[in-house]
């Protein structure tokens, strides 16, 4: 079969994709997950099934569009649900604030300056709470890596696709776990 389920082959030891992703999310990142696993189990995935009886009510299952439709969302909310109660056992809150708040470690905001003096603020979270928008980063990315175990005014260098970039740590803040 040629086509659309054809894919390139990577070699795993080297594909970035297979590198295992840290089990560490912060609090407020776990009760959201908890939020939507609530919201799909309770809200959702009923509402969905009762479309599906409907649909199927009205009888030839084959030419009815919306069984069809409301068949494969169930079954996306239903594999949705089933990767985020196992994904919740599997990670690890982070519900406190590191011995030193001085470096930059897990749940860090941190303000960077760049070589040009521009500045940018991020902050470093774990892999499933990544939000692009906000400058969240996941704690397994080159520039968190970077920057983990240093103090202010440190520099990181980090291998960027248009050559290295060094960064100044401007600023290290922490929001508490227990607010």
């Amino acid at each position: 079969m040629k086509g659309r389920n054809m894919t390139r082959w990577r070699d795993p030891a080297k594909d970035p994709r297979q590198a295992p992703k840290s089990d560490l999310i912060t609090a407020e990142g776990a009760e959201r997950l908890r939020g939507i696993l609530d919201h799909l189990s309770r809200v959702k995935r009923p509402a969905l099934s009762a479309k599906v009886g409907e649909a199927a009510a009205l009888g030839d299952r084959s030419e009815n569009a919306d069984y069809t439709y409301n068949k494969k969302e169930l079954n996306r909310v239903i594999a949705r649900i089933r990767y985020l109660t196992k994904r919740l056992d599997e990670l690890t809150v982070v519900d406190h604030l590191p011995a030193d708040t001085g470096k930059v470690y897990f749940g860090a905001f941190v303000t960077l300056e760049d070589e040009k003096g521009e500045e940018m603020a991020i902050r470093i979270v774990g892999h499933d709470e990544i939000e692009p928008a906000n400058r969240w980063i996941s704690v397994d990315s080159p520039l968190a890596k970077a920057l983990l175990g240093k103090a202010r005014d440190d520099e990181a260098t980090v291998a960027a696709p248009g050559g290295e970039t060094t960064y100044v740590i401007t600023e290290i803040a922490y929001r508490d776990p227990g607010k």
